[in-house]
């Protein structure tokens, strides 16, 4: 899960590589390093904590110019965060220094096995063991740091985005990836290279995406060669035009990048049903539905399958899908996927969603899904990411880069996506009268404007942050559809906050989770007209008769919930299939704010990562 980028070419490397780093910053921040080849020797610096503490420690450390060099950015996986077990890793002749995202799964007797021949190990992460065994193939076998790399790479078990550099052979960079994202920019005389495209994206808007099983050796002046690690068969690499721009990956005047992701929101969802929703015509138009109707069509039941932010969005699918369409869905952990024995046919159609599209129990819930003979369709954000080419058919979510760790354009953007689905698969059942159908895609159309109404809540949220800020634990409820919306507020307020949080289907309340309400307990209940309202101001008395003190998220106008509650944010009204798209909107502020006056990083909390690219 951790950022690397390196540099080869005619420009200074340290600027390049550190400014790289700090766009990769959102997929690690336990710890950073950087090397810079000085044309006679390898200048290193790394250090505990952030890319801003490295670039202190390394403008006293690197004080020299030089046009090759790599940088990472660190989640531990092997070895706490600390200075040695910082990236880059050097070989122990000090020739051979590596970068490294994944995990090597038997570094352990490959570690043994190099103490035996002599080896001495520094750090406790399995990145160095590589870098000495590809040194042991080297020296072993006489051989360029190429093919050194291949043979190594056919050694070990795992996942990796590596860049090594050997200082006996300096005008070239091997990468290779298994299981974890690589991007080679391409420019005039210069190549790049990153996890993803954002460290490039105003050098060149050229770039090679490398597939599983590739390696590719970037020399100066010579065209880049992409070989197959397996068998060392050529690879003619595509070059692509990227879709991002600078613009897209900065802060935009905001003081952290979920407050920015969240208020781009209207626009995204925009984004995201332009060119496929037409509903003046009553027609949802989508090329990876079209292509293959006829297998969503016949399928005897739909199986989602995601993590986290994702997972919720499945699980709103879930109720939309079956409503709409009637067909039985079924939403699954991708995590716990394939190590309980799923059954899985080919009638079967897996709909996998990832805001990343490198999400590795999701790859791995895909692969196992294909295996079986099932349907695969993708949902994802990131246009050539690994799940948009392993899928047997998509759909992007065109919500932009998002950079804030915690998801909130992603998942309002899948959730725009997977109604247009329901949608275009309810009309070819039938399953939807004429005049329902309409409505919904009259709705949909409307709900960006919606969502810019929901943000004015903003202030609110602010005042009911500073009440609550302070709480050890929230409790979030909803029903029907507002139930992953109610899960996915709590995991907002946790992942940002550090405050412990719930979300639960209200009526659930009863059957436990009511013993923790009191007087010092905040209940977050979301409440909107449509759906189970009654229902919920059932709850909500429940709630207050133990004096609990909630907070509602209302249709506008209501007055039977804000007789009850303590504080009210009130919404503009939409369907009860829509209304996720809009409740959710004051939950994520409430959350930014909280964290805010707690003085959390709101953009990097602790021990989490953006992009989860390891098991």
């Amino acid at each position: 899960m951790c950022g690397i980028v390196g540099y080869i070419g005619y420009r200074e490397a340290y600027p390049i590589v550190i400014k790289g780093l700090k766009r990769l910053e959102y997929r690690g921040y336990d710890s950073a390093g950087i090397m810079v080849y000085d044309g006679h020797d390898i200048k290193l610096s790394k250090t505990k904590g952030k890319v801003s503490d490295l670039e202190i420690k390394s403008n006293s450390e690197i004080a020299v110019n030089g046009t090759i060099g790599m940088g990472h950015t660190r989640w531990a996986t092997h070895g706490v965060p600390n200075d040695v077990n910082s990236h880059p890793h050097v070989s122990n002749s000090g020739d051979l220094t590596i970068i490294h995202n994944g995990i090597i799964e038997n570094y352990a007797p490959l570690k043994q096995e190099l103490i035996k021949r002599g080896y001495v190990f520094h750090s406790d992460t399995d990145t160095e063991v590589l870098v000495n065994l590809i040194e042991e193939v080297q020296k072993k076998e006489k051989l360029k740091l190429g093919k050194a790399v291949q043979l190594a790479l056919n050694q070990v078990v795992g996942a990796y985005a590596i860049a090594v550099f050997d200082k006996k052979n300096p005008n070239e960079i091997v990468a290779a990836r298994l299981g974890s994202p690589l991007a080679i920019g391409v420019g005039e005389g210069e190549y790049f290279i990153a996890s993803d495209a954002s460290p490039f994206i105003e050098y060149t808007s050229n770039a090679v995406y490398l597939e599983d099983g590739e390696m590719a050796n970037i020399r100066l002046h010579r065209p880049m060669k992409v070989r197959k690690i397996m068998d060392d068969s050529l690879v003619d690499p595509y070059i692509q035009e990227l879709q991002m721009n600078l613009e897209q990956i900065e802060k935009g005047g905001y003081e952290h990048f979920m407050l920015k992701e969240i208020y781009e929101q209207p626009s995204v969802i925009k984004d995201t049903y332009r060119g496929r929703l037409h509903a003046n015509d009553g027609i949802i138009q989508m090329a990876g539905v079209e292509d293959n109707l006829e297998k969503f069509l016949n399928a005897d039941r739909i199986i989602i399958v995601a993590c986290g932010t994702s997972w919720h969005a499945g699980l709103v699918a879930e109720y939309v899908f079956e409503e709409f369409t009637r067909i039985p869905v079924e939403v699954e952990y991708a995590s716990e996927f394939r190590y309980r024995n799923p059954i899985i046919t080919s009638k079967d159609v897996v709909i996998a969603i990832s805001q990343s599209g490198e999400t590795a129990d999701t790859m791995a819930a895909i692969k196992l899904a294909k295996e079986h003979g099932a349907f695969v369709f993708g949902v994802c954000n990131v246009v050539g990411s690994s799940i948009s080419r392993e899928t047997h058919a998509g759909a992007y979510t065109h919500a932009g880069p998002e950079i804030g760790v915690a998801s909130t354009k992603a998942f309002t953007t899948q959730i725009t996506v997977l109604n247009m689905i329901a949608l275009r698969l309810a009309k070819a059942k039938g399953t939807l009268t004429q005049s329902d159908y309409r409505t919904y895609l009259q709705e949909l159309e409307f709900i960006p404007s919606k969502v810019l109404e929901a943000l004015e809540t903003n202030e609110q949220a602010k005042v009911i942050a500073a009440t609550f800020k302070d709480a050890p634990n929230c409790l979030y409820l909803g029903r029907g559809y507002n139930f992953p919306v109610a899960l996915e507020g709590a995991l907002k307020l946790k992942e940002i906050s550090y405050i412990h949080a719930e979300g639960y289907p209200a009526a659930e309340m009863k059957h436990g989770p009511i013993a923790l309400i009191d007087e010092q307990m905040p209940v977050i209940v979301i409440a909107p007209k449509q759906g189970h309202y009654d229902k919920i101001v059932s709850n909500i008395q429940e709630i207050k008769s133990r004096s609990g003190r909630i907070i509602a998220v209302v249709t506008k106008g209501d007055t039977q919930v804000r007789d009850l509650a303590d504080f009210v944010i009130e919404i503009p009204e939409t369907s009860d299939a829509l209304s996720p798209l809009i409740t959710t909107i004051p939950l994520q502020l409430l959350s930014y704010h909280i964290a805010v006056l707690r003085g959390c990083n709101v953009d990097q909390p602790r021990n989490l990562a953006k992009s989860v690219t390891v098991e």
